[in-house]
């Protein structure tokens, strides 16, 4: 599997920015901030962070709030969404790649990643660098399409859930990726976790089972 280029995401700022503002995705955002616990005075990154959304959650609580990401024009637009809230000294962005970051070992409390493990050609090499710029006694906080996750299911998701438009095309669109990429049972993300290092793993259950959150403490 070919490895991805930034240049590949920076025309689709709106519509992740869009899908990250969506019931569904904005709704495991909000079930991620809670499997993650309180982040008072947390140094916190994103790994793969888009438009800066997720981290937006904690503004007010972290001490400092970090995003990489791939695309440049993902990173202004996570600048700016931290700029419009006055909350720019409060956040770094940069450009960066998941298998390869640059931060020194040990540099945060929390790291999170929503929507780009699973994309990755070796998923397992970006978990090892976000457990690497963790500190020991912090966490891990993942989202990761399950093994039931695929085109028939989410559509049958949205139709119960009464899904259209935008919400139901950004849900199908990620269902269709993750079927040509990695997806996971909480047993595989746990033995991969505890292999790189993490002492302990817990899974949240999202999307009727088609997705993962995965916690996992050092």
């Amino acid at each position: 599997m070919r490895k991805m280029q930034g240049e590949e995401f920076d025309s689709l700022v709106s519509f992740f920015d869009d899908m990250a503002r969506t019931k569904w995705l904005g709704g495991i955002h909000d079930e991620l901030k809670k499997a993650s616990g309180s982040w008072k005075d947390l140094s916190v990154l994103d790994v793969g962070c888009g438009t800066g959304r997720l981290l937006l959650r904690g503004v007010e609580e972290a001490s400092m709030l970090s995003g990489v990401d791939l695309s440049s024009e993902m990173v202004k637009a996570s600048k700016q969404n931290f700029f419009f809230i006055n909350r720019s000294n409060k956040s770094h962005f940069s450009e960066g790649d998941a298998c390869n970051l640059s931060f020194e070992d040990n540099t945060f409390d929390l790291s999170l990643s929503t929507c780009v493990m699973f994309l990755l050609p070796e998923p397992e090499a970006g978990m090892k660098e976000m457990i690497r710029v963790t500190k020991e006694g912090g966490k891990i906080v993942m989202l990761n399409p399950s093994l039931q996750m695929d085109q028939m299911a989410a559509f049958q998701y949205a139709k119960e859930q009464g899904m259209s438009g935008f919400e139901q095309t950004s849900l199908l669109k990620w269902s269709n990726v993750s079927t040509r990429r990695h997806r996971y049972s909480p047993k595989d993300l746990s033995e991969k976790l505890k292999r790189l290092g993490a002492k302990e793993t817990r899974h949240v259950e999202v999307l009727n089972g088609l997705a993962i959150i995965t916690v996992a403490d050092l």
